[in-house]
């Protein structure tokens, strides 16, 4: 990811602007362990375990949109995810039925003014006020617009615009996501962004550009493949660690496999205050607590066989 990491371990990026934040290393190894483990007990099971290793989730074009593109979930009955969970505690799986990650759509807006001499504002059309009026009020379509219950987040990432201290700015551009829990309040994010923007720039006598861009749709993790992983994870690393738990507000592109096949995403946590594994997956301190991977991976092995055993419902 583009952070310039500050854990100051022997293992971080000596790449400025380059880290492996997110728990994407992590997840690659537990991907390894898995089949190393279940090559050494290929015997006792009957089917095929197919571990794809993919690239850019956080990016475009997405890594898993190019998955289903190319075929390789054509010939699977089923898909399991795992992604590290700084919020839980180390080694406790977390996972639940239903919506379980949230779509997340990008958007680029440019608005244009005309600039003129600072002492003289009223003279042009301050693109910079627009654009901040602009900010503010978009927070609005989820405060006052929005069920609390209906998830919905839209923020603003980056702002730019104006170069110098004694002219106002003529063009300012910003951007950000649109995250969304479902189909119909991700149309309606994305209309009314447009109207409130429109409106705004009007109200100023300024123009303004929207490009909105559909990402990743959020994942919708099956009950029985939910259900499935719970079973795992209680045989394996016992039913002290198996939570159900809700979803959470991120988004990953595993939404694209759970579009096409039954599917799971489920969480492993890993925080532990003794290690400093305590910050957010984006941060330039995020650190896994390796501990943890261990029931990462018994979990995945035990859900994988008991799948192919066909014991995919825990009651069979």
């Amino acid at each position: 990811l583009p952070i310039d990491e500050i854990t100051g371990k022997p293992w971080a990026s000596t790449v400025r602007g380059k880290m492996h934040a997110c728990g994407h290393d992590a997840h690659a190894a537990m991907g390894f362990a898995v089949a190393a483990h279940l090559n050494r007990s290929r015997d006792s099971f009957a089917g095929t375990v197919r571990l794809i290793f993919q690239p850019a989730e956080e990016d475009e074009p997405s890594g898993g949109r190019r998955v289903v593109e190319e075929g390789l979930l054509d010939d699977i009955d089923a898909a399991i995810c795992l992604h590290v969970d700084p919020y839980t505690p180390s080694g406790k799986v977390a996972v639940g039925p239903g919506p379980y990650t949230l779509a997340c759509d990008t958007f680029d807006v440019l608005v244009t003014g005309s600039a003129a001499h600072a002492a003289k504002p009223y003279e042009g059309i301050d693109a910079l006020t627009v654009a901040c009026s602009m900010v503010s009020e978009l927070q609005k379509i989820v405060s006052r617009e929005t069920d609390p219950y209906d998830p919905l987040v839209i923020s603003v990432t980056a702002i730019n615009g104006g170069n110098a201290y004694n002219v106002t700015a003529g063009k300012v551009a910003f951007k950000g996501t649109i995250r969304s829990g479902n189909d119909a309040t991700r149309e309606r994010a994305w209309r009314r962004l447009r109207e409130m923007l429109e409106g705004i720039a009007a109200s100023h006598g300024a123009s303004v550009k929207i490009d909105i861009r559909r990402g990743e749709p959020g994942v919708v993790n099956d009950a029985g493949m939910a259900a499935l992983i719970m079973a795992g994870a209680r045989a394996s690393i016992g039913a002290d660690n198996a939570l159900n738990m809700p979803g959470w507000s991120i988004a990953d592109d595993f939404g694209y496999y759970s579009e096409k096949r039954p599917s799971v995403y489920f969480r492993l946590g890993i925080r532990n205050e003794g290690v400093g594994s305590v910050y957010p997956l984006h941060h330039s301190r995020f650190r896994v607590d390796e501990t943890a991977l261990k029931n990462g991976v018994l979990t995945l092995v035990s859900a994988a066989t008991m799948y192919l055993a066909g014991q995919e419902d825990p009651g069979a």
